[in-house]
């Protein structure tokens, strides 16, 4: 609601990270905003397969933890980056995407 509310347009949502690959290649999204922490997959691996061989959609890692608490996972795994739930808006993801 939050983002849809900024001005985005939300395709799709997904329970769980399976449930997010197989939406992700039917929808075909420009951008996926992915929960680290999920109850099959984690986001990680998530974004490690949406974002394969250069892929797109754009991943964009949140979590109600702090950034630091991942290190380098979220980069590591082809995501365009982390946002904080606390600090999640539509302006930080457009900063992110840009």
């Amino acid at each position: 609601m939050l983002l849809e509310a900024e001005g985005f347009e939300v395709v799709g949502e997904a329970p769980d990270g399976r449930s997010a690959i197989a939406a992700a290649r039917e929808l075909e999204p420009d951008v996926v905003l992915l929960d680290v922490q999920l109850p099959d997959l984690d986001g990680f691996e998530v974004s490690s397969r949406l974002t394969a061989n250069d892929a797109r959609p754009a991943v964009v890692m949140t979590s109600s933890r702090d950034a630091a608490d991942y290190g380098s996972l979220a980069a590591d795994t082809g995501a365009r980056g982390f946002i904080p739930k606390s600090e999640l808006s539509g302006p930080a993801l457009e900063a992110l995407l840009a």
